[in-house]
């Protein structure tokens, strides 16, 4: 049997040596080498997408492989894609690193320089154990093969451009359409998903940061259910206890929640951090919110060229949402799509605040009417992206959990 492997190595002479003695091993067909986490993980879900035959046996992945850590790396593509065999290459064998290796999911570690013979047997193995695993799943067994749940970050160029609006109305359309939704804040100095859904709850994403392993009972806990069906992991009501929020938390929760809802919007709000950046590199989708002003459009492009230089995401990776758009501006989409190197995305949403004041001032974003042109376009934002189920309704609805089905405005009772 033919053995697919796949080297995940960002340094250039470690690479062209690990490809050289793989060639070398007995049935074995190693692929061009991936130079870095971010192009692993699009490569492994582009091929689970696919089917799961299309995945590689064994990953090899290099102990100097960035931006993700190798051994994060190793655990999120152990979580999302358990049918491949990931093999750790070090200078460092010890028994502690084996030890972290095999808790992070590895099937094998291989100490630099590398040796044929011991690289060969942990190619091996790690090979059968997949074609194992694969056996079993092919017999029906109900284990998780794809790459998971949907996740889209929603970050804004500047402050004040709409970003939670955004994020919210876009959990909201995913969840009317059927699927299961999770939102979280991520904004941790100042996120207001809470306020603009009417929701009190004494936990947040900050309960987990001294959880090692984030468990699905450990997740329940610090997840609010809210009216509408949505699952909320908040923001802070400290903005200075975000600090403890680290890049290794959040690549955490975002493997967890993806394992468990079907889409995940995250609100990254405007600040850039460890936090948020390790979550917008792992999403499958990134929007930058934008406004049709020279000043935010300015910002749009500065923050492009960031995350182009924290190899972070690409710009033509990131989608702009151009909100408060109207046909008399000067700045239209095509504009911005030129200026930024973004696709923009087909649907801008209106500049209507007016429609808006009454459910912000009120804390009851739920409650937007379905004739909003803002919630309009908005829901048609996430048809556009993919986040509502195939065949299902567009248009705005109410959900049970609105006032309209409550009776007299009833405000439903705050949980602590």
């Amino acid at each position: 049997m033919t053995t697919r492997i796949l080297p995940a190595v960002g340094d250039a002479d470690a690479s062209r040596s690990i490809t050289t003695l793989l060639s070398q091993l007995p049935d074995a067909e190693p692929a061009p080498p991936v130079g870095d986490s971010t192009s692993l993980l699009d490569l492994l879900s582009r091929l689970a997408g696919e089917s799961l035959d299309e995945l590689p046996e064994v990953v090899l992945v290099h102990e100097r492989i960035g931006p993700v850590p190798a051994l994060e790396l190793i655990r999120e593509v152990a979580l999302r894609f358990p049918a491949v065999g990931v093999i750790l290459v070090t200078s460092d064998a010890g028994p502690g690193l084996y030890s972290a290796a095999m808790d992070s999911g590895a099937r094998g570690l291989v100490g630099l320089p590398l040796s044929y013979e011991v690289l060969a047997q942990r190619v091996q193995a790690a090979a059968g154990w997949s074609v194992g695993v694969r056996r079993h799943l092919g017999q029906g067994a109900e284990v998780f093969t794809g790459p998971g749940g949907r996740v889209v970050t929603v970050s804004g160029a500047k402050g004040g451009v709409g970003t939670t609006v955004t994020a919210i109305q876009l959990a909201l359309a995913a969840r009317a359409s059927g699927h299961t939704v999770a939102l979280v804040d991520l904004d941790l100095q100042g996120g207001d998903v809470a306020s603009y859904l009417d929701v009190q709850f004494r936990r947040s994403i900050v309960d987990l940061a001294t959880i090692q392993d984030i468990s699905p009972r450990v997740l329940q806990d610090a997840l609010f259910s809210h009216e509408t069906g949505l699952g909320l992991l908040l923001a802070p009501g400290e903005g200075e206890r975000g600090e403890d929020v680290s890049d290794r938390l959040v690549r955490q929760i975002v493997s967890a929640l993806r394992h468990r809802y079907e889409v995940v919007v995250i609100d990254c709000g405007t600040y850039m951090n460890t936090a948020n950046a390790a979550a917008i590199e792992m999403a499958d989708t990134t929007l930058l919110v934008t406004t049709p002003d020279v000043v935010t459009v300015r910002a749009t492009k500065r923050m492009v060229r960031l995350w182009d230089r924290l190899q972070i995401r690409k710009a033509e990776e990131t989608v702009a949402v151009v909100n408060r758009h109207t046909r008399h501006t000067e700045i239209q989409p095509q504009l911005i799509e030129k200026i930024t190197s973004t696709r923009v995305a087909r649907v801008a949403v209106p500049a209507n605040f007016k429609e808006l004041q009454a459910v912000v001032d009120a804390g009851r974003m739920q409650d937007l009417e379905p004739r909003s042109t803002v919630k309009q376009a908005l829901w048609q934002l996430a048809g556009e992206l993919g986040l509502v189920k195939s065949g299902s309704a567009e248009k705005p609805s109410r959900f049970r959990g609105d006032r309209g089905s409550l009776g007299g405005g009833r405000r439903p009772g705050r949980t602590r």
